[in-house]
């Protein structure tokens, strides 16, 4: 990518992340509107976290350290992450930002059954899945000091809000709805070119800077994997048209939306840690999940999915990826 084009994309960075989006001349923020009856939460700053003199100092500095590990995953590269993804690469504005994935409703909404794995999930299952699935990782160990911060942080974002209440504002990814518009592989490359090739890279494997992930990739050994919510074309797209091209979240229409989320989607990743050794008995196995994605099926006469590539993972599945029954 030549200088020009790479210091366009740090500088759209830049200003997204130091200046309120209203205040940018030019840029249209276009979010939806809260619909009625949904609660609104807004989740605490940091600096309401160290201000707040009712908590107790290791608290803090607990919440602190799971509030490190959620915007800088990239410390345990190899430990817990096998690609260049972080937290704040789906959930963005620290996990507090409404229509860009908030995590604290993990917290007022979880023990709860999930059909990804068919069983009922705990809060610190679904930070599993995270790790497992975007981060194509293993999991930190269920009830360690790293798990503990991590729930910790989301607990602390969720302060006020109502425990099980599930009419959430701004929660999740699915604002465009499930139904996929008539999909076009050609259009959604030109959308991607025009729209996130200059922070994602033409090739879509993201940018790098001193060695340090800038943008991340969206396709390649270095994303997430088969299994990641963000394969789902209905999630993509609608954290695409909510949050894309940072700093001007809002500015695609629907359909471009929709064509690049299923571009970005069409292309090879790491393998789905549920592999069964087939891409299509996979496929048909979660089908409830799958059923939104483009595994399993041919496009442009490949069969994705069709490998037993893990990426720079040693190993398909994080053995803290586990059924669950009661029976």
């Amino acid at each position: 990518m030549n200088s020009l084009r790479y210091t366009t994309a740090v500088t759209a960075m830049v200003l997204s992340l130091t200046t309120p989006l209203a205040a940018q001349t030019g840029v249209p923020v276009n979010l939806p509107a809260y619909e009625e009856g949904k609660y609104v939460h807004q989740a605490p700053t940091v600096e309401d976290l160290m201000t707040d003199e009712s908590l107790h100092p290791e608290l803090r500095e607990v919440i602190l350290k799971g509030r490190d590990m959620f915007l800088n995953t990239q410390q345990f590269r190899g430990e817990y992450v096998f690609n260049d993804m972080t937290c704040k690469s789906c959930h963005m504005g620290e996990g507090r930002m409404n229509w860009s994935g908030p995590v604290w409703p993990a917290v007022t909404t979880l023990p709860d059954f999930r059909g990804k794995n068919r069983h009922v999930n705990s809060v610190e299952e679904r930070i599993a899945g995270c790790f497992a699935y975007s981060m194509n990782g293993q999991p930190p160990a269920y009830g360690s000091d790293d798990m503990l911060a991590m729930v910790a942080y989301h607990q602390w974002l969720a302060r006020s809000a109502p425990v099980y209440e599930r009419n959430i504002a701004g929660r999740g990814f699915s604002h465009l709805g499930r139904e996929r518009p008539e999909l076009d592989y050609g259009r959604g490359r030109e959308v991607y070119e025009q729209q996130c090739a200059v922070c994602h890279g033409d090739d879509g494997q993201g940018q790098h800077k001193d060695g340090q992930v800038v943008f991340p990739p969206l396709w390649g050994d270095d994303s997430y994997n088969w299994g990641a919510g963000m394969t789902r074309i209905f999630t993509a797209a609608s954290f695409i048209k909510n949050n894309m091209p940072l700093g001007k979240p809002g500015s695609l229409s629907d359909d471009d939306a929709w064509q690049v989320a299923n571009y970005i989607n069409s292309q090879e990743r790491p393998q789905d840690p549920r592999y069964t050794g087939d891409v299509r008995e996979t496929r048909e196995q979660f089908y409830n999940f799958h059923q939104h994605t483009n595994y399993g099926t041919e496009v442009n006469g490949q069969l994705l999915g069709d490998h037993d590539n893990t990426g720079h993972k040693p190993f398909l599945k994080p053995d803290n990826l586990r059924p669950r029954t009661f029976e």
